[in-house]
């Protein structure tokens, strides 16, 4: 097998490591695996892919496997929002034609909650091997090959919020097979409202166990498991880790999260703002900070506190270029309903010191090798790839142009600073118009997410709302 896989398309190509591939072959042997679900990040950051039994892996690793294109032209409702038959040029793609799948040996990992079967990461090619430059992971790479062309590294820190709910009505009779799909009707797991309270962690800690477990079982460093603020509503943090593997922890853990509250019968949400009665909106704190390529954190300020010119010039990137940049980290419609004032989430463009109604919070202190920026806007739906490339392409833009970080803010939620996009419609307008986006992306790359993100928004509008209902029904 080793020597197939040797000889294979993939490694003679330099798509793969055949020893490291064999050695995934060695050790589903010894673990009893059975079958393996070779997954991808779409657009939005949702994993999909197909299952391999133990016996196709060989062909796997010599050859790649195949998917159809749509796979990336769809929007959330899986509609394909690309004239796939057009022969205009205006789909990146046509045909249904098939995309290449390149296991990521590194990434196999057994599933807690499906032993006999384990999960890998793939890379998303063409079909002749070429490099898609739209695929978000490839984004994020390119992102972090700029930055180390500049003698920087970044390290990122993942903390998301979602919420828990027991199933009332699971949605499934036929009228409900829609696209999207009605909603199942649920209920809360627990009252709420008591952040951070002991006596709430130990009535939810035997299935906060279930998903800590879980999750470093396949490799995700946990930190803390956290009661946050609203009813049903909990937050794990993870080790800081390079862009890459944390975006790879990151659509993981939601995907493990979601699989293992299935099957105890409940329904787990990473949805921005839910529209359920006292639900409280779900961030994904984005933390961050740059290296040298010796390690060295060039955000830790000198004994005086004050911000590193790295660190300043980061912050100004992150701050010139938020509204843009609410397109990766506030992807959905749902999203721009967080943006409300003093709700511990940001309405305004700017920073602060320790400020958790900031944009972006510094926690930068003299002597302290932690010392980080903390990017409150983005929320728990983000495609994590897409968010964190557009973090380092912000922060090194910063860099690059040699920008200094405005004053302060004292109150974050003060007027006279730049409101952040009020609509998902405002995002794409600002991402649009971004000269910067489309030097660092791509006029392609530009146009492909603008299309998916502007699809979505024009459904929106077409939908007539329950506000719009009340509202005129009875007054004309």
């Amino acid at each position: 097998m080793r020597a197939q896989i040797a000889a294979g398309r993939l490694a003679g190509d330099g798509l793969i490591d055949a020893s490291a591939a064999a050695d995934v072959l060695d050790r589903a042997d010894a673990e009893g695996i059975e079958t393996v679900r070779m997954v991808f990040a779409d657009a939005h950051g949702i994993l999909r892919g197909k299952t391999l039994t133990r016996r196709a892996l060989v062909g796997a690793f010599s050859s790649g496997l195949r998917a159809p294109s749509t796979l990336l032209l769809k929007d959330i409702s899986h509609r394909t929002v690309f004239p796939i038959w057009s022969d205009t040029g205006d789909a990146p793609m046509t045909g249904a034609s098939d995309l290449l799948l390149v296991p990521r040996p590194e990434t196999f990992a057994p599933l807690p909650h499906a032993p006999h079967s384990a999960m890998m990461l793939c890379r998303v090619l063409r079909t002749d091997g070429a490099e898609i430059p739209f695929e978000t992971p490839t984004i994020l790479q390119r992102a972090v090959d700029r930055l180390a062309d500049k003698g920087m590294r970044a390290v990122m820190g993942l903390e998301v919020e979602f919420q828990v709910f027991e199933l009332v009505d699971a949605a499934r009779d036929h009228a409900d097979a829609t696209m999207p799909p009605r909603p199942p009707l649920t209920r809360g797991v627990n009252q709420g409202w008591q952040y951070l309270t002991e006596t709430r962690y130990d009535a939810a800690e035997p299935l906060l166990d279930k998903l800590r477990r879980a999750a470093e079982a396949m490799g995700l460093p946990v930190l803390s498991v956290e009661i946050e603020m609203g009813p049903s509503q909990f937050e794990f943090t993870f080790e800081a880790a390079d862009p890459m593997t944390t975006a790879d922890r990151a659509v993981l853990f939601r995907t493990l999260v979601k699989e293992i509250c299935a099957r105890e019968g409940y329904l787990a949400s990473f949805m921005a703002k839910p529209r359920l009665e006292n639900a409280v909106a779900n961030g994904w704190h984005i933390h961050q900070s740059v290296t040298d390529l010796a390690g060295r954190n060039l955000f830790t300020p000198e004994q005086d506190g004050a911000l590193t010119g790295t660190a300043s010039a980061w912050i100004s990137g992150l701050l010139a270029h938020a509204r843009a940049s609410c397109i990766a980290t506030t992807p959905t419609v749902n999203g721009y309903k967080r943006f409300t004032p003093f709700q511990l989430a940001p309405a305004r463009v700017g920073w602060g010191w320790d400020n958790r109604g900031a944009m972006l919070r510094a926690l930068v202190v003299s002597g302290d090798a932690a010392s980080r920026v903390e990017n409150r806007v983005a929320d728990s739906t983000a495609n994590p790839y897409l968010a964190l490339a557009f973090q380092i392409l912000s922060g090194l833009h910063g860099i690059t142009s040699e920008l200094q970080a405005p004053l302060p803010l004292v109150n974050p939620y003060d007027e006279t600073a730049g409101a952040l996009p009020q609509t998902l419609g405002a995002a794409i307008e600002a991402f649009e118009t971004s000269s910067m986006y489309r030097a660092a992306l791509g006029l392609e790359t530009q146009g492909y997410l603008s299309r998916l993100k502007r699809a979505e928004w024009e459904r929106y509008l077409a939908t007539v709302s329950e506000w719009e209902q009340a509202e005129y029904f009875t007054a004309f």
